[in-house]
């Protein structure tokens, strides 16, 4: 049970990343992101320093391209989010994350040659519905949710090879991207156009405060995978952008018009076919299995 609370406060926490970065309106999205790589990397750091000792890691050719092109996807994704918070798109990056999943079976096809069961293919061909949908009622496609759906997707499937833990590997992400960010800093703050100690006290600590946001859930979420099902964390996930969506509507006032209600509630339908999909797969394995140990 304790494995689930770790999972909702993950999730709950990334969720409510959308108020933290609409805190910092007048900074630059790549300013933000630069020093949330920035602290969080002094954080990993601190905190990994330790395990990289005694583990041993190796950080061979092909470990630091993997995580080098990992690194650049999830700058990608950071970039887009804390862009699409401060631009009053938080509805169309909710929309992002909740075809995340469908994007990654897709990604799956492509690269790994999978094969998609019958409701599979459903699930995709209604997300991609809701899609064309809400590109007629916004007018123009939505290429925030398509980009943090691809870009997160395709991270996924980076570290879906990637041999490092959670922790290390993010480590070494922050690594990857750490001097260009402290570069970009340092040259903003010579100019006179940085945030950092010129914005303000609580503006300043904010962009500190960046580092530790991204690494307290990302503890909480490796701890929650050790303990409950992979079934459990993937309906977990859809508490984020169920909380950003929300958070879009109510807060923020976004505008939300019933055309783009009924794209969300195809992408929605699609997302519930995915999961009973899900769901009578596993049956029939777990039947399949009992099955054999009978026979034997």
């Amino acid at each position: 049970m304790a494995g689930i609370w770790y999972g909702l406060a993950a999730y709950s926490l990334w969720g409510f990343f959308t108020l933290y970065w609409s805190l910092l309106p007048n900074v630059r999205a790549l300013e933000v992101v630069c020093h949330r790589i920035v602290w969080a990397f002094l954080l990993l750091a601190a905190i990994g320093a330790r395990s990289w000792r005694t583990r041993g890691v190796s950080l061979s050719p092909r470990v630091v391209g993997l995580y080098g092109a990992a690194a650049l996807l999830i700058g990608v994704n950071w970039f887009l989010y804390v862009y699409a918070v401060n631009a009053g798109l938080v509805v169309e990056s909710s929309l992002g994350y909740f075809i995340t999943p469908l994007v990654n079976v897709l990604l799956g096809v492509a690269v790994f040659r999978e094969r998609l069961r019958a409701m599979q293919w459903a699930a995709v061909l209604l997300a991609l519905a809701g899609v064309v949908r809400l590109t007629a009622a916004y007018g123009a496609v939505p290429w925030i949710a398509l980009c943090l759906a691809c870009s997160f997707g395709s991270y996924g499937l980076v570290k879906k090879k990637a041999p490092l833990s959670s922790l290390d590997g993010l480590t070494l992400e922050t690594a990857v991207l750490v001097l260009p960010a402290a570069l970009y800093l340092a040259v903003v703050q010579s100019t006179g156009t940085g945030a950092f100690l010129v914005g303000g006290a609580f503006t300043s600590l904010l962009l500190v405060g960046a580092g530790v946001i991204t690494v307290g859930p990302l503890l909480l979420f490796a701890t929650a995978v050790r303990r409950v099902p992979l079934s459990v964390i993937g309906i977990l996930q859809y508490i984020s952008p169920t909380i950003q969506f929300l958070l879009g509507v109510f807060v923020f006032r976004e505008p939300f018009t019933s055309a783009q209600l009924s794209g969300f509630v195809l992408v929605w339908v699609g997302l519930v076919v995915f999961g009973v999909d899900g769901a009578l797969a596993r049956k029939t394995t777990r039947d399949l299995a009992v099955l054999d140990e009978g026979a034997i």
